[in-house]
């Protein structure tokens, strides 16, 4: 059995003739948690999207614990949960409630299935409470705990620590980390906090232009390009800090 979770090949993308995803091949390992890292704009959500079938990929193919999206979407992408860009929830409905509607639309997934994950994302003593009472932190671990519906075995994060002060940060990033080993799970975590991402990640792959420009483990690259530490790697691949980077 293979252990690659997620393959991408030969992906590409364009809007309105810009060319936003070019040829890009990237692989993550069954228990990675993989940092997809790049400034804003340079596409991390829009291959995110594509991942997850949100859009469609011009060409190229991605393969999910060995299923094509191409060849079969429905099989590839029930693989997955993800959280994309900022949790969207009705405010005046509890987290529960919220999770108990999303479970509606997914086959087999129960009220204890509910329980559980609110367990797991530390909300099961404020489940019953209504969604626009929470924290910024809370909203983000509730996105968690959705993702997480279904026992998918690639969780896909998008910017999980936007808006969250030092502590939030921290808070989620604990999270993940314990979710990969308790849970057996496989996390693609994009973000520009680069290090934030050195500290929970073992590999990263860097976006570019469209394309990787570096992908590997996270202490042999930092290692082999004779660097102090994952942004000085950044930098040293895609150049000096520019309006685009927010981190």
């Amino acid at each position: 059995m293979s252990d690659i979770m997620l393959e991408i090949q030969k992906l590409n993308k364009s809007y309105r003739r810009r060319k936003i995803i070019d040829n890009l091949n990237m692989t993550v390992y069954k228990g990675d948690i993989y940092g997809f890292l790049g400034a804003n704009g340079e596409g991390k959500t829009t291959t995110i999207r594509m991942i997850t079938s949100l859009i469609k990929a011009d060409s190229g193919d991605i393969i999910i614990n060995g299923k094509s999206i191409k060849n079969g979407k429905n099989e590839a992408i029930k693989n997955i949960g993800a959280m994309v860009e900022a949790p969207k929830f009705y405010e005046n409905m509890s987290g529960y409630e919220n999770l108990e509607l999303m479970a509606k639309i997914m086959p087999g997934v129960s009220d204890l299935d509910i329980q559980n994950v609110l367990g797991l994302v530390g909300l099961k003593d404020r489940g019953r409470d209504k969604f626009k009472e929470y924290s910024m932190g809370m909203k983000q671990r509730l996105g968690i705990a959705n993702a997480l519906l279904g026992d998918p075995k690639l969780i896909i994060l998008d910017e999980p620590s936007n808006g969250l002060d030092p502590y939030g940060m921290k808070e989620i990033n604990n999270l993940v980390v314990s979710l990969a080993k308790r849970c057996d799970k496989t996390f693609i975590i994009s973000s520009h906090l680069l290090h934030e991402m050195e500290g929970i990640c073992n590999r990263i792959g860097i976006l570019h232009s469209g394309k990787l420009c570096i992908e590997g483990e996270v202490r042999a690259l930092i290692n082999d390009n004779k660097v102090e530490n994952l942004e000085e790697l950044f930098f040293k691949k895609v150049g000096e800090k520019n309006d685009k980077f927010g981190g």
